[in-house]
């Protein structure tokens, strides 16, 4: 198997732990914990700084030394309501205990102490449509560029309906070359539905050196070191996933394909 599709580890407490070390990248860190109710967890950011998402059910949140009461109200993240999220700061310590099932990413990245924690979402969020024809997808930005509310880290959410495809037309950005593209290391949580389903994602370089085309199951992660990265729902599957990016400078700038620039520019 690849090394770039991440299984989880179990069903239960955290099951998906990705660092900056075991990707073999600089920036991008996700972890994902499967909770009970009443069961509870804790961390410190240290030199990084945290989005935590409730991407299912309800947990009470601490961090920074406030309390912020419960957050979350989607209990199937394919409501497709927006998500309650938490930005931390670097140097902050945080706890969640879960009200509910519970499913909770933790999405990080270098912090430099310039933005102070705040609630991110619902309010705000607002699920929004993007693409033509069978490349429709549905977008809840939680913080991408135009949401000043990170140092570094990128956090979105993708719906891709059955038989579309998303992060498509294919595009790459592993380049420091601002204002043309920008080098974002990227992580996909996969969620299927049904969750019996798959759904396809290719990571793949101009000059092929990297070219890899994975079957992704409910609950899995893909990462993208480099490389174009486009995703595909079979008919019969909707699928979610849930994106974290980050690099040197917080900006998205990216190339496509040169087999796809036909297509944007027919499109735009």
């Amino acid at each position: 198997m690849t090394a770039l599709l991440r299984k989880p580890f179990g069903a239960h407490g955290k099951v998906h732990e990705i660092t900056p070390q075991s990707a073999g990248w600089r920036y991008v860190g996700f972890s994902l914990y499967r909770l009970r109710p009443g069961e509870t967890v804790a961390e410190t950011t240290g030199e990084r700084e945290v989005i935590l998402v409730i991407v299912e059910g309800k947990a009470r949140l601490s961090g920074a030394g406030r309390d912020w009461g419960v957050l979350g109200d989607r209990m199937d993240v394919f409501e497709k309501t927006p998500p309650h999220c938490l930005y931390l700061p670097n140097g902050s310590d945080w706890t969640a205990t879960a009200e509910t099932d519970c499913v909770l990413a933790v999405c990080s990245a270098p912090g430099r102490g310039g933005h102070p924690p705040r609630r991110i979402g619902p309010d705000g969020i607002a699920l929004t449509e993007r693409g033509k024809g069978t490349n429709i997808r549905h977008i809840n930005n939680i913080a991408m560029e135009a949401e000043d509310y990170a140092d570094s880290l990128l956090v979105t959410e993708v719906f891709t309906p059955a038989g579309h495809w998303s992060s498509y037309p294919s595009h790459r950005h592993d380049e420091d070359d601002f204002p043309r593209i920008t080098y974002l290391e990227e992580t996909y949580y996969h969620r299927l539905n049904p969750k019996d389903g798959f759904g396809i994602q290719r990571v793949y370089t101009d000059d092929g050196r990297l070219d890899e085309t994975m079957a992704v199951k409910d609950g899995d992660v893909v990462l993208v070191p480099r490389g174009h990265h486009p995703c595909g729902a079979p008919y019969g599957f909707e699928m979610y996933y849930l994106n974290v990016m980050a690099g040197p400078r917080r900006n998205w700038r990216f190339v496509p394909a040169p087999e796809v620039d036909w297509i944007i520019k027919r499109d735009a």
